[in-house]
């Protein structure tokens, strides 16, 4: 009987023991799913680390690895295309990176001055408002090139007029010189950093149409911007 007692006492130890460890493993299988998890979490999105003081590192490695320059602008007037300079490199990397994200496409041409300049990109939709609170309003630095002029056709950075004595750009707007004499007063004052490689037409039908005082068509021109090459 005493032996009995004694087998079924080491028994019940030995089932305690082996239900105990399956525990113990079950519990490492969980943990170790947990872990899968957690390396699996996705990557914070590159463009979300972008802020008013890395303006530069940010759109010099933004730029390495995104190397388009050729960007195509869909208005009901027609298309214009746009080659971006490499030789201005972080507004070439700024344009690519709005029009990747989606920020100029439903932004309008809110400026027709005719015979000087078509300009737009900027917008006061909450959504285009949230974008440039996200990431600071950040600004760009200039970047003048000799050989960079305001030329007929060129594209280049708006940037504020008062208050702004070292020209920094303003990365949500941009303008085309619509001028066929060009607008070398500007030069040195706004970065140069692209220019139209076709789409002349469209241009200049954009610049007939009616506009208030402050040049603003009366009608809202609307755009849709994409990569091309």
């Amino acid at each position: 009987m005493k032996l009995t007692k004694s087998i079924l006492f080491f028994l019940l130890i030995f089932l305690m023991i082996q239900c105990d460890d399956k525990q113990k493993k079950k519990k490492n299988i969980l943990l170790k799913k947990e872990k899968k998890v957690i390396q699996k979490k996705p990557v914070e999105k590159a463009w979300d680390s972008l802020n008013k003081k890395n303006v530069i590192p940010f759109f010099t490695e933004y730029g390495k690895q995104n190397k388009e320059t050729k960007v195509k602008i869909t208005t009901d007037f027609g298309e214009i295309k746009l080659r971006l300079y490499n030789d201005t490199p972080i507004h070439r990397a700024n344009f690519i990176f709005l029009t990747k994200i989606g920020y100029f496409t439903h932004t309008e041409f809110y400026r027709i001055a005719k015979n000087f300049v078509i300009q737009g990109g900027n917008s006061e939709d909450f959504g285009k408002s949230k974008v440039r609170y996200k990431y600071r309003n950040y600004v760009l630095k200039p970047e003048f090139r000799k050989h960079r002029r305001h030329t007929y056709g060129v594209l280049a950075a708006a940037k504020e007029t008062d208050n702004n004595p070292n020209n920094l750009s303003n990365p949500f707007e941009f303008y085309i010189v619509q001028s066929k004499s060009g607008a070398h007063h500007l030069n040195n004052l706004h970065t140069v950093f692209g220019e139209v490689i076709s789409g002349y037409s469209t241009m200049e039908k954009m610049s007939k149409v009616k506009v208030g005082p402050d040049e603003w068509p009366i009608e809202d021109i609307k755009m849709k911007v994409e990569i091309i090459d």
